[in-house]
């Protein structure tokens, strides 16, 4: 009885073992991506550790093999979690005994991603610098600078005795002397456009000296001749700036003192130059008709009677209507009003005896006959200058 409930028991665990073991394999695993990276060394790095992205843990190491002067490193993580196709892999050391992990790099944002299988060439692996490598620079540095280097005639002991000397006393300025170089700095790299551009017009502007080389040449002697002229004149001018600066002062005092007067003058001379612009057109003719009528005064003034001669033109008394219109029309106005005045015009009557006086009238013998003309003495040549009254010769 007690072998049979044995030979159950052990029947039973035997069928829940297979379950287990059937349900691990079946049980859906999630999907991974493999891949494959190169390192120059893989120094605490094993299977079983991690492969993480920002620190956190998305898979692990498979293998680690040597592959010729390379390590060879196989790891994959979850697929859910994406990588870039051109990721790095850096082995990290967050700690001297804490165990070392592959970070990979940068964060997926956007663009492909790393297929399955894929590998990472050394030109995209990194790996941290070993603490044995920093002893040995700091030994390398230590014999270069010791007896059997640099101070090897005590040079460097030297320089390290007189800068210390120097800088006796002077901490606070070095560090001021430091922070305002790390504020230069930040300031020349916050406006480096700006810089550049500096550089640049600084660039056009000697490229424009060194093509006209000559030209400065010149420029220089003659600015040096320039220079020895005032050396020589330097007490005249001393002089003249002397004079100009008291007369600067009583100007300024004459100004403050007649303040209101200036003030007027100015006010006067603006009202003066605001009708000069809006006469400018009368101005113009002015000036354009003055030298006719000048000449023109020059020729009918009779310097032998001391007289303006000139002919009155009486026959055109004749016609009231026809004297009237030409009037009108000499002041600028249409020819339309002499036609509104036609009416009045034709009952003007004719003045023909008027031609008379002008010596236009009709045959001798008739009321309106010519008179004859006196004889006068032949007038001397035309004065220019009026009597003297114009300096001068005006000429039309």
């Amino acid at each position: 009885m007690k072998i049979a409930s044995v030979t159950r028991l052990i029947t039973f665990g035997v069928v829940l073992v297979i379950l287990a073991v059937s349900v691990v394999s079946l049980w859906p695993q999630p999907k991974r991506v493999t891949a494959t990276a190169y390192f120059p060394r893989a120094v605490s790095v094993y299977p079983g550790s991690d492969v993480r992205i920002l620190g956190i843990k998305v898979g692990e190491i498979e293998s680690v093999t040597p592959a010729g002067r390379a390590v060879r490193v196989k790891f994959w993580w979850e697929a859910e979690h994406k990588v870039p196709a051109d990721a790095k892999a850096v082995i990290a050391s967050p700690s001297i005994v804490a165990d070392r992990y592959i970070q990979l790099t940068p964060v997926y944002s956007k663009g492909d991603v790393m297929a399955d299988g894929a590998e990472i060439p050394l030109a995209r692996t990194a790996v941290p610098l070993e603490l044995d490598q920093i002893y040995q620079s700091l030994n390398d540095l230590s014999v270069a600078l010791g007896p059997k280097g640099a101070n090897d005639q005590g040079a460097l002991s030297r320089l390290l005795d007189v800068s210390a000397a120097n800088l006796n006393g002077q901490g606070a300025k070095l560090n001021q002397t430091i922070t305002d170089v790390s504020t230069l700095t930040q300031t020349l790299s916050g406006n480096s456009k700006s810089l550049f551009s500096t550089i640049r017009q600084l660039q056009t502007f000697v490229s424009a000296l060194a093509a006209n080389d000559q030209l400065v040449k010149q420029f220089n002697t003659n600015f040096a001749a320039t220079s020895t002229t005032l050396a020589g004149e330097r007490k005249d001018l001393a002089a003249a700036l002397n004079l100009l600066a008291t007369a600067l002062g009583e100007v300024a005092t004459f100004v403050k003192d007649n303040r209101a007067l200036v003030r007027t003058t100015v006010s006067s001379a603006t009202q003066l130059s605001q009708i000069l612009v809006k006469e400018k057109a009368a101005i113009a003719e002015v000036l354009e008709t003055a030298p006719l009528g000048l000449g023109n005064l020059a020729r009918v003034y009779n310097p032998q009677y001391g007289t303006l001669d000139q002919r009155v033109n009486m026959a055109q008394l004749d016609d009231p209507a026809d004297f009237i219109c030409s009037l009108l029309l000499q002041a600028n106005q249409p020819l339309s009003t002499c036609s509104a005045l036609k009416p009045v015009f034709e009952a003007l009557p004719k003045l023909p005896l008027l031609s008379s006086l002008t010596g236009s009238g009709g045959p001798a013998g008739t009321p309106w006959a010519p008179a004859p003309k006196p004889k006068l003495p032949s007038p001397d040549p035309v004065d220019p200058t009026l009597g003297g009254l114009v300096p001068g010769e005006v000429s039309r």
